[in-house]
């Protein structure tokens, strides 16, 4: 009976509040924790297609670094006319950002804390409907084209047009389908694209696989601003660990 009535007690009550107070303060210095190392730092992505085979597969997770710093820094230096990646680098892009949208903050914060509390499993937002892991092609001011699913990339300030593969630091094998000998340029996926011009801000990303056209040329050029990060390791299956 004793034992009981301490259980109700005052002192007892203030720690069983400071308890609680505890795990909710545990659990709030985590989600900040969480949130700044995810925007400024970097993330875990899963790929959830094919669109990058052969070289980058459905199921492959990489750690991704965030792009945040790094075009922050570029505007800090008064160098934000251009953009932290090469081409042919792979890049996480994030469609909800495209055309400059703007983002309510509450969805924001309720996507981010929902995805915390789900090791990123759930989002709102539909993550595997707004992200999407592509090649970099071309950069602002590059004029772009495709022959036979290949990409050719005129740099700005040049004078001569050269494959994407010329133009890239880092070997890579797209994945090029085989189309009729008779399907003209005017027909879908025949494999041509007449040169555009890519503005101020603007990118072209493509898939490795070159029959998925979900990418730049069904979406027109993407702004700077959709890109969110870059995967530098591929972490899983352990038997493809490495650099993408």
């Amino acid at each position: 009976m004793f034992n009981k009535s301490l259980q109700y007690s005052v002192a007892a009550q203030k720690r069983e509040r400071y308890k609680v107070l505890r795990v909710v303060f545990t659990l709030l210095v985590l989600f900040i924790l969480y949130n700044t190392i995810h925007t400024f730092l970097f993330s875990v992505w899963v790929i959830r297609n094919d669109s990058m085979q052969p070289g980058l597969r459905n199921g492959d997770r990489f750690l991704v670094v965030s792009s945040t710093l790094p075009f922050l820094f570029s505007e800090l230096r008064g160098t934000n006319g251009t953009i932290p990646y090469s081409r042919g680098s792979v890049v996480l892009i994030d469609k909800s950002r495209s055309h400059g949208g703007d983002r309510n903050p509450f969805i924001l914060f309720v996507d981010s804390f929902v995805r915390f509390f789900t090791a990123q499993q759930v989002s709102v937002l539909g993550m595997g409907e707004r992200l999407y892991m592509k090649r970099l092609i071309g950069l602002p001011g590059d004029e772009v084209s495709m022959v036979n699913f290949i990409m050719r990339v005129r740099p700005d300030g040049s004078a001569f047009a050269l494959t994407e593969f010329e133009l890239s630091n880092r070997s890579y094998y797209p994945t090029i389908p085989q189309v009729p000998a008779l399907w003209d340029i005017t027909l879908p996926l025949s494999g041509n694209m007449d040169s555009i011009m890519l503005g101020p801000g603007e990118c072209f990303v493509v898939s490795d696989d070159r029959e998925n056209t979900s990418d730049s040329r069904t979406w027109g050029p993407i702004n700077t601003g959709t890109i969110i990060g870059r995967p530098v390791l591929r972490f899983w299956p352990p038997t493809r660990i490495g650099f993408p």
